[in-house]
């Protein structure tokens, strides 16, 4: 299934060529979850706080579908 993906702030450094908030395309198997996507793209767990598929949060173990978007972001600090 192809999934379209955005990373953001430091987690681009990840995946070579990705830029922060552009999208990519990613082919995984049928019934892969977010956490396949994450160690397929070999993003750090611990980096990575917020996950929206199609502009929703959704949980690490959530399954994904055929043409889902994915936007990941890391812990973001500010002050």
């Amino acid at each position: 299934m192809g999934i379209k993906v955005r990373l953001f702030a430091a987690l681009v450094v990840y995946v070579p060529g990705a830029k922060p908030g552009v999208s990519f395309e990613v082919e995984l198997p049928d019934g892969a979850s977010l956490s396949d996507l994450v160690s397929h793209l070999d993003l750090p767990q611990s980096e990575v706080k917020v996950i929206f598929i199609n502009g929703r949060a959704q949980p690490l173990h959530h399954k994904l579908q055929n043409n889902d978007e994915v936007g990941v972001f890391p812990l973001i600090a500010g002050g």
